[in-house]
């Protein structure tokens, strides 16, 4: 049977299309359309093409290649991909059919960039992950908000005003929009790799916050993942009371289920430990056999009593620093955000408008055709 080849176009440009704040719902769409076929490229655009029909993208080019590689479910990606799907895209790259998400994809000028392929049959949809949304994560950063991952009472007031940072002035797109994260055993399962280490393995536990998993993430996780032959890395992500403790503010951004999933669609990560102690204590490193444990180059901040948290494994002699050559941060692309606020507002609302004008084109259309079939059945 020949190896039957897909394309899966995914571009990450912030709140004007859901693809450049990357969450976990970008790579379950990547998990579901790699189970469609054999093997999966992924276009990703240039951030020129981005620009022009949707604004700013938030990560450069280079930074959204690394960051769709690094995704497990990828075989390969094409680089400066174009904006509009064509049939020859497709038989260049020698590619059966495409996949999307079930959200519309317009260019700057309001037309379907898939509709040359779904009109030759080779177009198939994925679909939208529900309980995630960018607009929400962007939220979360500009509102300063911790109503996602604390229990107090500004959630209504949270809701509100998230509701109004994502909504164009004539209603809500039914693809751009806020929603609410409930984490699931069988999301997980679909996450896991469910590959137990193995004789001759190194085990390598790694611990942080993993917030808002971005390509620096991936470049440290990369440099680990080349320390040794055979490496078994172990993600230890902390609860989201104890980053919000050493990092302040409204931190984490995304909460301990959503860093999770997120951290579980890295090809270099094998297994996360969701909770894990601050501290990297003895029993932690007994218990997952546990041959080194590596930290980046940002600060190490003291655990609550005082104690340096890898004070065991410097005992052990088996802590190691990977300088990663990136400093990229959360702090940063927060940062990136709040610069160009109003303008992903007023793009947002730019291409809700966009989509609630298809809406109601495919809504009239829908209509002649329920009037078309009533008219026969009474001629009949």
């Amino acid at each position: 049977m020949p190896l039957q080849k897909f394309l899966c176009y995914f571009w990450f440009c912030l709140f004007l299309c859901s693809y450049d704040m990357v969450h976990y719902g970008h790579s379950n769409q990547l998990r579901q359309a790699r189970a469609m076929g054999d093997y999966l490229i992924v276009g990703v655009h240039t951030d020129d093409e981005i620009s022009k029909h949707k604004g700013p993208p938030v990560f450069t080019q280079e930074e959204r290649y690394k960051m769709v590689k690094a995704i497990k479910w990828v075989d390969e990606i094409v680089e400066g991909a174009p904006y509009v799907t064509t049939l020859e895209t497709l038989d260049k790259y020698n590619c059966d059919f495409c996949v999307h998400g079930d959200d519309i994809t317009l260019t700057a000028d309001g037309k379907d960039t898939y509709e040359e392929v779904k009109k030759a049959g080779r177009y198939r949809e994925c679909k939208r992950t529900q309980g995630v949304s960018t607009t929400d994560l962007v939220g979360r950063m500009l509102l300063m908000t911790k109503a996602h991952h604390s229990n107090i009472a500004e959630e209504t007031d949270y809701r509100k005003h998230a509701d109004n940072l994502g909504k164009c002035p004539k209603g809500h797109s039914p693809w751009t929009g806020v929603s609410q994260f409930l984490q699931t055993s069988q999301k997980i399962i679909q996450f896991a790799s469910g590959k137990e280490p193995q004789p001759g393995d190194t085990i390598i536990y790694v611990a942080g916050a993993f917030d808002l998993f971005h390509v620096g993430h991936v470049d440290f996780l990369e440099r680990v993942h080349q320390i040794a032959k055979h490496p078994y890395i172990i993600a230890g992500l902390h609860f989201d009371q104890e980053v919000n403790h050493y990092k302040g503010k409204n931190y984490p951004i995304m909460n301990v289920h959503e860093r999770t999933l997120s951290v579980l669609a890295c090809r270099y990560v094998s297994e996360v430990v969701i909770g894990a102690p601050y501290s990297v204590t003895a029993d932690l490193l007994d218990h997952f056999k546990v041959d080194l444990v590596c930290h980046g180059m940002t600060e190490v901040v003291p655990d609550k009593d005082g104690s340096n948290p890898y004070e065991e494994p410097r005992r052990r002699g088996i802590f190691q620093l990977v300088d990663s050559g990136n400093n990229l941060t959360t702090d940063l692309i927060v940062k990136r955000i709040i610069k160009n606020r109003l303008e992903f507002e007023a793009r947002n609302q730019k291409k809700e408008a966009k989509e609630l004008a298809v809406l109601e084109v495919m809504k009239r259309k829908e209509e002649a055709a329920q009037q078309e079939i009533g008219l026969r059945n009474q001629e009949s």
